[in-house]
């Protein structure tokens, strides 16, 4: 087979992002997914930035990752997962200057380090182990993220499992309930309080202090808080000392 053959082939039988369907046409599952996708993305694209200074990763948020040509009849989006929320180290974000439509497998061979999925149901979905079909199998045996999480905020609470060899395992939390991902230098872990207006248990990052990762918003009104307290510091050392000179003038005019 010729090189011209062979480039032939591979496009033929083998698509790229802009040839396979974004989205399975299924509606998102609830209002809080979105928002937490956001919280997940804003607040870690700081430490992500400075892991990759030239800007090599990608985060996908209910976007397709695909790891099989579906036969005909079968739709393109039979040979993929959609999580909720992924991270891919050492690509770059975009393809030929065009956003990514999906993330495909057999088009770049790098595994994402984790996969997030939100339950919506009974879980039983993201731990289904049946062979070729079910998701956790799929992640486990096919797509081999490093990390595998599963989220129930019903439950207010997240499991993490490690890729081992060709096994997930489930990480143990630390003394502080969290899970440890050394390669994105933070912990994973659920956070009880308000965003976007709604109090909820959130999934969220923290730092290898165990300091919360916050957002851009958090960060801008924790700065302005910051501002206002040094103001009023001012305020009130300014009167401290207005309040002394009139002291002295009362007992120099005594």
């Amino acid at each position: 087979m010729s090189v011209t053959e062979k480039t032939e082939f591979l496009t033929t039988d083998f698509p790229d992002h802009t040839q396979l369907p974004e989205s399975d046409g299924s509606f998102v599952k609830n209002f809080q997914e979105h928002p937490q996708s956001i919280l997940l993305t804003t607040s870690i694209r700081p430490i992500l930035d400075r892991i990759h200074p030239n800007g090599q990763y990608c985060i996908g948020q209910d976007s397709g990752i695909y790891w099989r040509v579906a036969q005909p009849p079968e739709p393109p989006e039979r040979g993929a997962e959609a999580p909720d929320w992924f991270y891919v180290p050492d690509v770059p974000p975009t393809l030929d200057g065009n956003m990514r439509r999906s993330y495909v497998m057999w088009q770049e061979l790098m595994p994402p380090l984790i996969v997030l999925e939100f339950v919506s149901g009974d879980g039983s979905e993201e731990r289904d182990r049946t062979p070729r079909k079910g998701k956790f199998w799929i992640y486990e045996r096919i797509i081999r993220p490093a990390f595998y999480g599963i989220y129930e905020v019903k439950k207010a609470q997240v499991e993490l499992y490690h890729l081992v060899e060709d096994r997930f395992e489930l990480v143990p939390k630390n003394q502080r309930g969290h899970y440890q991902i050394e390669q994105m230098e933070v912990e994973l872990g659920i956070w009880q309080g308000v965003y976007q207006g709604v109090e909820l248990p959130w999934m969220r990052w923290w730092d290898a202090e165990g300091n919360l990762v916050l957002t851009a918003e958090e960060r801008a009104e924790q700065a302005e808080l910051t501002a206002e307290r040094e103001r009023l510091r001012r305020i009130e050392a300014e009167l401290k000392i207005q309040a002394l000179e009139a002291r002295l003038r009362e007992l120099e005019g005594g």
